[in-house]
């Protein structure tokens, strides 16, 4: 049943912490938004847990969509060890939502989540209808992830890391980055935990082992049949924008848009614009 019209949406700020537990694993997550339509499954960066989404990106995304956050195997509030490759991250994931019983879904990937949303979209154990690729990389991609890590830590004059990790340096961007850390603050009760050495090492080890593995002719993009936009910054460091025209050249059927000075976090600095993009492309 829908949402009468007037009636109060859950928000990502407001959505109750529920939990299922499937092959061994109690995994956190959060529904908001329309009960009604296609679910819109959101997939988390290195490190990110629910509450490190924007929630004015989030929640505009939900006001014509069922919307579902989760934290994948040992992230956050959901038990179990996180894995150090991707293919055990997408068998999880893919676990969750047959234990929700969402047989039929759209996905939003951003960063190693976008790794996910490809295997999972070209497994096809879950039936994906379409996907949205944010500053993410195909198999065999170039990365730069420890190094720029490494660097962001380095300033430290910056009162978050996220600052100079998602964020170029110029007076707009960062004023941006300053607005998007206030909004991921906003929740307070349930919050998640920040993520710790065990899930920074696995999740690490899974993404430089993704873009070190050879794919001869982006076979495994070749093999995804389902419509995707794919969403890049500009001055992306850590996945440099040449990953997403390769993503955008090998799909059968990938829209390419690259917004512009902005870093790895393109969608916490553009939030309306890219839920407008969004929005549009899943609604077509």
């Amino acid at each position: 049943m829908s949402n009468p019209k007037g009636s109060r949406l859950l928000t990502l700020e407001t959505a109750p912490t529920q939990h299922v537990e499937t092959g061994g694993v109690r995994f956190a997550y959060r529904r908001l938004g329309n009960s009604v339509g296609i679910p819109l499954v959101l997939m988390q960066h290195f490190t990110g847990h629910m509450d490190a989404w924007d929630p004015e990106l989030v929640n505009a995304l939900a006001q014509d969509r069922p919307v579902v956050v989760f934290n994948n195997a040992g992230v956050g509030t959901s038990t179990g060890v996180t894995p150090d490759t991707v293919a055990q991250m997408t068998e999880d994931a893919e676990r969750f939502l047959q234990a929700l019983g969402l047989a039929h879904v759209d996905l939003l990937g951003f960063s190693l989540g976008g790794f996910i949303a490809q295997d999972m979209a070209a497994r096809d154990v879950v039936s994906v209808r379409k996907m949205v690729l944010v500053g993410t990389a195909p198999r065999g991609g170039e990365e730069h992830l420890l190094d720029v890590v490494a660097q962001a830590a380095s300033h430290t004059e910056a009162p978050d890391i996220r600052l100079p990790l998602f964020f170029t340096g110029t007076a707009q961007s960062q004023a941006a980055g300053r607005a998007f850390l206030v909004r991921a603050a906003a929740r307070i009760q349930q919050r998640d935990p920040e993520s710790g050495d065990a899930v920074q090492t696995a999740q690490a080890r899974a993404i430089v082992g993704w873009c070190a593995e050879s794919d001869p002719g982006h076979a495994s993009l070749k093999a995804i049949h389902q419509p995707a936009l794919v969403v890049h910054g500009s001055d992306d460091t850590m996945f440099p924008s040449v990953n997403a025209f390769n993503l955008a050249r090998a799909m059968k059927d990938a829209t390419l848009i690259i917004y512009p000075d902005s870093g790895h976090g393109v969608l916490f600095q553009y939030p309306a614009l890219f839920a407008g993009h969004a929005m549009q492309f899943l609604d077509a």
